[in-house]
């Protein structure tokens, strides 16, 4: 949903002009569909994601090891 800081208002994809301007004040909205925007920067993936990505593995690993002394 395009949002416009200085108007504090909410816009309908229809009601944004085809530049992805503000139809009021002519700021170029975030979020427009359809448009590109010169800012395209990927945020980076936090620390504590990337401890519950080794925690699930150290997890299942430990699991696989389990099941494999239930066969012996």
């Amino acid at each position: 949903m395009p949002w416009c800081e200085p108007c504090e208002k909410n816009w309908t994809p229809t009601s944004v002009g085809t530049d992805g301007a503000c139809p009021d004040c002519g700021v170029p909205l975030e979020g427009t569909p359809g448009v590109r925007h010169e800012t395209q920067e990927i945020p980076a993936t936090p620390w504590h994601f990337w401890v519950g990505v080794v925690a699930a593995g150290a997890y299942l690993l430990w699991r696989a090891v389990e099941g494999m002394l239930l066969l012996f």
